[in-house]
């Protein structure tokens, strides 16, 4: 199962949120300019989660909502 095989037979929220969490971590790099890391550490704290965690967090919810349309 792949995330566009869900988003084809129409999976809920739910459903989708779950495959997304579900898996091996694998370590990724990016490069974002330091303000905006910066900015969003700061997001991070405030919500008490890691920046990692955060990420991670608006991933599934820009990847669900694009599921939704």
């Amino acid at each position: 199962m792949t995330y566009s095989n869900l988003i084809e037979k129409g999976a809920g929220e739910t459903e989708i949120r779950a495959y997304l969490v579900d898996g091996d971590t694998v370590p990724v790099t990016m490069r974002i300019p330091a303000n905006l890391r910066d900015s969003a550490k700061e997001a991070a704290a405030l919500r008490g989660m890691s920046f990692s965690a955060f990420v991670r967090t608006c991933i599934i919810n820009e990847l669900v909502k694009d599921g939704e349309r």
